[in-house]
């Protein structure tokens, strides 16, 4: 199997990028991606990045509107593009351990949700207090800064790559309103949403022209 992949690309999980390029020096390694196509072969980087990469398989095979129907089915909170970062919170992270990693794929997946520290102390089986310390010397912030980030991240891709309502993002990822969401990207972006999800298109606009004149 993984002979086949020798001379292509491929993603592992972000935490197992370093042992693959030292196992398998003759894969040309995308680090941090969702997934990877490289011709006929498909590679994804975890349990969750395995569905961005089976919906991304139906669209090739079926069209957009089967991809659609089988996210929410699902219930899928969004389809991820493979050229996004798999899971970029988590550079900023410095994680001791794996322990808190079923949690934080929970959160992940209920970014809309009323997510406190006592439901996370819950489902990591701990009392708010000294999940609240632990969690913290595990990852180096908080709890609630934790979540903010995802939530950040999570909206931040969904402007740059969508054309939804900032309404909808801002409900989809946690900040109830558009404006607790534009609050929360100024300080952490320098931007409100509308204006990167400008820059962003004006890029690609850019990039598309470059392409076209080569």
């Amino acid at each position: 199997m993984i002979g086949l992949l020798e001379g292509r690309r491929a993603t592992p999980h972000w935490r197992r990028t370093d042992g693959f390029a030292r196992l398998f020096p003759g894969i040309r390694l995308d680090a941090d991606r969702i997934f990877v196509r490289d011709d006929k072969f498909w590679t994804s980087a975890g349990i969750t990045a395995g569905i961005d990469l089976a919906l991304a398989l139906a669209e090739d095979d079926l069209g957009s509107d089967v991809a659609l129907r089988a996210a929410r089915e699902l219930v899928v909170q969004q389809r991820r593009q493979g050229g996004q970062s798999q899971f970029s919170v988590m550079q900023d992270i410095k994680l001791a351990s794996g322990r808190f990693d079923d949690l934080i794929n929970w959160v992940r997946t209920n970014l809309p949700g009323d997510i406190r520290v006592e439901t996370m102390a819950e489902k990591a089986g701990m009392s708010p207090p000294n999940f609240a310390r632990i969690f913290r010397s595990e990852t180096g912030t908080t709890p609630a800064r934790f979540v903010e980030k995802l939530r950040l991240e999570a909206a931040r891709q969904l402007v740059e790559t969508t054309g939804l309502p900032l309404r909808k993002i801002a409900t989809d990822t946690g900040f109830c309103d558009a404006e607790r969401m534009r609050l929360a990207f100024m300080p952490a972006y320098g931007q409100p949403p509308m204006v990167l999800r400008r820059q962003r298109k004006t890029a690609g606009e850019i990039q598309t022209l470059s392409k076209n004149n080569d």
